[in-house]
């Protein structure tokens, strides 16, 4: 059954002081169905108080969005992102997680070094496994190619692959259409991060992760395609909603919650 989750991205920020201490009492006041854990690379620093203080609240967790730095690493040939998904593949045991999120290349390096980021690949599946963990590769901005190239090249190389599949980082590309074949969703596409996007074909300026209905991405569309292919996974909303004064507009982030759920009921 499909589950619409909130990413923490989204309500704890720098803005509030990254105080994961306030999530229960978000959960309380938002309707989705749970949460994406956003790692933060300043947690690692108390990583069992964090996270076991995070597995002591009760939340339902199923997904863990792997520290972002890590893609950067993997570009740039650096053995640190193995340290760091192991970290990650930890933390998401103590919550309960079963399915991590992972940005294979990131930063200003991004895919110019692509060759790297499908050699790891196979590492970072294995560790993930380990830990009985799926690892999930996400369509991050590329600042070479494109991320469903992208994504096809892992899927030629590896055909079992899992992947996330962000609707903002497509439609920056022009390639929210490219989602729709049927065979790749069914096969590979296993989480859907739902976010707007109000820009045009990779509009530098414009990359920003909106609420649904604030940007131009077909959402009746979309939506559309997924029910046709029985998409069984879930849906994360990333868009933040924390205030310069680190409070939470709840009622923006139920508006989206209740939108998606209006498109799957």
């Amino acid at each position: 059954m499909n589950r619409v989750l909130c990413s923490t991205g989204a309500v704890v920020t720098r803005k509030n002081g990254l105080n994961y201490g306030l999530l229960p009492e978000f959960a309380e006041k938002l309707c989705c169905d749970g949460f994406e854990l956003m790692m933060s690379r300043s947690w690692y620093e108390n990583f069992d108080t964090v996270y076991g203080d995070i597995s002591k609240m009760g939340l339902l967790i199923p997904t863990v969005h792997c520290e972002k730095g890590i893609g950067e690493l993997i570009s740039a040939g650096d053995a640190e992102a193995y340290r760091r998904l192991e970290l990650d593949c930890r933390a998401a045991k103590m919550v309960g997680a079963k399915l991590l999120v992972l940005h294979l290349w990131n930063g200003l390096v991004s895919d110019s070094n692509f060759s790297e980021n499908l050699r790891a690949y196979e590492n970072l599946r294995e560790i993930s496994e380990g830990h009985e963990l799926l690892l999930t590769v996400e369509n991050v901005v590329c600042n070479v190619m494109t991320p469903m190239k992208r994504l096809r090249e892992l899927a030629a190389e590896y055909p079992d692959i899992s992947f996330t599949f962000d609707t903002k980082m497509a439609a920056f590309h022009g390639e929210l259409e490219e989602i729709y074949d049927e065979d790749f969703m069914k096969k590979h596409v296993k989480h859907l991060h739902i976010n707007d996007y109000g820009g045009g074909i990779k509009e530098w300026s414009a990359l920003r992760t909106l609420h649904l209905g604030c940007g131009n991405i077909d959402f009746d569309g979309f939506f559309a395609f997924v029910r046709k292919t029985g998409y069984s996974g879930d849906f994360t909303v990333e868009a933040t909603a924390v205030n310069d004064d680190g409070s939470v507009d709840i009622d923006k982030l139920n508006s989206d919650f209740l939108k998606i759920k209006g498109y799957i009921a």
